[in-house]
């Protein structure tokens, strides 16, 4: 399940009264704008605080599904060199090396995504192992039900991408 949108979010909240200022629900910007100076002023009493939990809780949400997203490009690709060698490709080589970054620097922003990480890596491989059927165009039934990879070989497999070099 995806982390719910701003726009989901709002919806839910625009039946919470809010503090004097403008409405979540009518200005976004604004309403953050204001939030950030009542934050920095020490004006609690005027905070948005069931709507500033959620945009904060959010936050982490999308932290986490963006390192979901990352390991899934990886797990797709190495998927794809494992199950249908005769057309690895460099790009396949690349894209992996390129989500590897991403995924370190989630865990480094964010190191409390760790304690995620087999979630993480889950939730990313059974969305990878039905893209690697449609990419493939192998049965599902082809490839694992859970993740054959563990995290070290997701992070540290070699995947040349320039072999001619």
């Amino acid at each position: 399940m995806e982390a719910p949108t701003r726009e989901a979010s709002m919806t839910a909240l625009k039946t919470r009264p809010a503090p004097a200022g403008t409405a979540y629900a009518d200005d976004f910007y604004t309403w953050t704008q204001e939030q950030s100076a009542r934050l920095r002023s020490g004006d609690l009493t005027g905070l948005d605080r069931e709507n500033l939990a959620e945009e904060i809780e959010s936050l982490g949400k999308s932290q986490f599904a963006s390192l979901v997203s990352a390991l899934r490009i990886v797990l797709l690709h190495m998927l794809k060199f494992d199950f249908q060698p005769e057309m690895q490709s460099r790009s396949w080589a690349i894209s992996i090396a390129t989500h590897r970054v991403h995924i370190a620097e989630e865990l480094s922003e964010s190191p409390g995504l760790k304690g995620r990480l087999a979630e993480a890596v889950a939730k990313a491989y059974r969305v990878a192992r039905l893209e690697a059927a449609k990419e493939t165009g192998l049965v599902v039934k082809r490839f694992p039900e859970t993740c054959p990879y563990t995290y070290q070989d997701i992070i540290d497999r070699s995947f040349a991408i320039d072999p001619e070099a």
